[in-house]
């Protein structure tokens, strides 16, 4: 796997994990002071290593960035 995947995936697994925090505790408490932080924490931490193993499967940022970087070289090959 090349760099791109790592980053590609990263950005993703970290926007999941953000995103699962925010619905997490926007579900579990209406007090500040009642919400579960170590559920929050696992839950989160448990979807960004789903969104890894999801992303094993294919990302389509990395498609199109191997899309782009095909183009320019055809393009290149024809100056």
């Amino acid at each position: 796997m090349k760099k791109i995947w790592f980053k590609a995936a990263g950005v993703r697994a970290i926007k999941t994990v953000a995103q699962t925090a925010v619905a997490l505790i926007g579900t579990s408490a209406v007090l500040l002071n009642e919400v579960d932080w170590p559920l929050i924490v696992s839950g989160a931490i448990l979807a960004g290593i789903l969104s890894l193993l999801t992303s094993v499967a294919g990302l389509p940022e990395v498609k199109e960035e191997k899309e782009i970087e095909e183009l320019e070289i055809k393009a290149e090959g024809t100056d």
